[in-house]
């Protein structure tokens, strides 16, 4: 099986790409490609730039990794209580190829988010929640991690003993349920 997992941010110290990585590790056992939204940085969206210039590379070099994949990890960065702009361009330049059938190509996709603060990204989780199934996802589970730079070690991975037993919980029901 082949996952594809990243971050809805393109910060180079994104603590969402730390989370998304980290959860991925506990997939070995499948191919496991993370992505860096910065390798698909493309112009901000418009309907003028697709009539001028068509839709980008980058943004079909994107959908094609989803289509490629079985199951999908995304850890969402929250910028003012929404999606980053960055995660957004790449969501609004695929959603116009033609002849897509969905924007996340009805993959099974385990959404999360980290903030700094107590509330774990709980308002792009639930915006995420609520309109990507609309767009093809099939939205399997959701983790939050709150205070991730006091509950999250670089090299321990979550150190905070609930939210550790929650993930943990979490992918070993993704697992059993969507990798056999």
């Amino acid at each position: 099986m082949k996952i594809l997992a990243f971050a809805g941010s393109n910060s180079a110290a994104s603590i969402n790409k730390k989370l998304v990585t980290y959860v991925a590790s506990f997939f070995r056992e499948h191919t496991i490609e993370v992505l860096d939204l910065n390798d698909y940085e493309m112009p901000l969206f418009g309907v003028d730039k697709i009539a001028k210039t068509g839709i980008p590379q980058q943004a079909l070099d994107f959908a094609e990794k989803i289509d490629e994949s079985h199951l999908l990890l995304i850890s969402l960065a929250e910028n003012n209580g929404a999606y980053t702009t960055a995660f957004k361009n790449i969501f609004d330049w695929i959603s116009v190829i033609p002849e897509r059938k969905a924007f996340w190509g009805d993959k099974p996709t385990f959404v999360m988010a980290t903030s700094p603060g107590p509330r774990g990204g709980a308002s792009v989780l639930n915006i995420a929640s609520t309109t990507l199934p609309y767009y093809g996802a099939k939205i399997i589970d959701t983790f939050s991690l709150p205070g991730f730079h006091e509950n999250f070690d670089s090299e321990k991975g979550i150190t905070h003993a609930g939210a550790a037993a929650e993930l943990q919980s979490k992918i070993e029901k993704i697992k059993a349920d969507f990798l056999v």
